[in-house]
């Protein structure tokens, strides 16, 4: 004897606005503003002068100009600080006081 199968009825769909999932839902992103803060926006360049006698040691004050001779650019105006500007920039500002 042959059996049969029987099938069960294949849902409906049905016609439901498709809802938005919250966890897909991107957030919103907030401009950090200009700062010398990480993630803020460089207000300025910053430079370092190098020592002249080619060691290549950081001397002086962080300047927003190129001091002439050598020097490092530490960051460009617009572009986002991040952990290691913050660090050069604090290495530098401890410097100036203990000098």
């Amino acid at each position: 004897m042959a059996s049969t199968s029987r099938k069960s009825p294949e849902p409906q769909a049905t016609e439901t606005p498709e809802q938005p999932n919250p966890a897909v839902i991107s957030t919103r992103e907030y401009d950090a503003g200009e700062g010398w803060q990480v993630g803020q926006k460089a207000p300025a360049d910053a430079y370092r002068a190098l020592s002249d006698n080619g060691s290549g040691q950081v001397t002086g004050p962080v300047l927003d100009h190129h001091p002439g001779g050598y020097a490092r650019q530490i960051i460009t105006k617009g572009a986002v600080v991040t952990e290691g500007v913050r660090r050069e920039l604090d290495a530098a500002e401890a410097e100036g006081e203990q000098g």
